[in-house]
């Protein structure tokens, strides 16, 4: 029984070019392994441009989701900015209470219950 070779490995990532193709002519386990490589660099060359035009689909789902939290943020503010009715009752620092909220309160501010 013959070990098999274990050099493709680190031919492959640390060798040159050359000398893996030496290595591959004397070599048939070393063959098989660069056989399998090659079909599964076939494979991904095949499925590229799916993926390629997936990453763009990601991006312009990501852009148009920021513009639209934007815009509603700006929105919101604007509303809450220019409408005196609300304006009035919320500014930075305030706390609203029960009756801010138009509930029934007692002298002391708490909800009066019936």
């Amino acid at each position: 029984m013959t070990d098999k070779c274990t050099k493709y490995e680190a031919l492959f990532t640390f060798g040159n070019d050359e000398t893996l193709k030496r290595h591959l002519e004397t070599c048939e386990d070393c063959k098989k392994e660069q056989e399998m490589m090659d079909k599964v660099s076939d494979l991904l060359k095949e499925v590229r441009p799916y993926y390629k035009n997936q990453h763009k689909k990601v991006t312009k789902l990501k852009m148009a989701c920021a513009v639209f939290v934007i815009l509603f943020s700006s929105t919101a503010l604007g509303v809450v900015n220019l409408n005196p009715d609300v304006s009035d009752i919320i500014k930075y620092g305030t706390t609203l209470s029960a009756e801010d909220y138009g509930f029934p309160v007692d002298s002391y501010g708490l909800l009066m219950v019936e």
